[in-house]
């Protein structure tokens, strides 16, 4: 399909239109009431200050300050990781991967409405087992030659998981959620820490 150059308009057509705007009224005129000056004033919204964003980095909910996933941020860069909200030495042992998954969960190769139950029963069932670590297996997802209108990415579990855990109801029991050690799956695996089974 060609897409013609619009020209300008003719004489003419101009003085045409010019006519047609002098004749046409409007469908519906809206009918504002004549409102005393002080209930007019009472309608307008207040000036706002403007307000100063905070950072944010990705992976974090508004009005959280630290979140729970720990990995490196999309770009593969680490500099949005966060504190970590568990205890200092442990996360260290765990980052290294000296702290032994008490159980894992194997989600590779499952779609993502597999994958979410199972994810939500293993969690919920480590922690009233009062496990405190576990890995949960998400792989790294297939190169595949991405032949659609739309792109599909890559490892779509691995982006998704730490979704689902910083959501409710794992949100409530779930301290930290970190990349696994190579040892333990690298990138394609993730700890989970869980809190203390009260």
């Amino acid at each position: 399909m060609t897409s013609r150059k619009s020209r300008p308009l003719r004489p003419e057509e101009k003085t045409l239109w010019r006519q047609v705007q002098e004749t046409a009224q409007p469908l519906h005129v809206a009918k504002r009431p004549n409102l005393p000056k002080a209930v007019k004033e009472i309608m307008q919204p207040p000036a706002r200050e403007p307000q100063e964003l905070q950072p944010f980095h990705i992976g974090e909910r508004a009005g959280e300050k630290r979140p729970v996933w720990s990995g490196a941020v999309s770009s593969g860069t680490s500099a949005g990781t966060p504190a970590p909200r568990m205890d200092a030495g442990n996360f260290k042992r765990m980052k290294r991967g000296k702290l032994l998954p008490e159980a894992r969960l194997d989600l590779h190769g499952m779609t993502l409405s597999q994958a979410h139950p199972r994810l939500m029963s293993f969690v919920m069932n480590a922690h009233s087992h009062g496990h405190r670590l576990v890995l949960v297996i998400t792989g790294k997802g297939r190169d595949k030659a991405d032949t659609g209108p739309i792109p599909v990415r890559k490892g779509v579990l691995r982006h998704q998981v730490p979704q689902w855990l910083q959501s409710a109801p794992l949100s409530q029991i779930v301290l930290q959620v970190s990349e696994a050690h190579a040892r333990h799956g690298g990138g394609g695996a993730l700890y989970v820490y869980l809190r203390n089974k009260r």
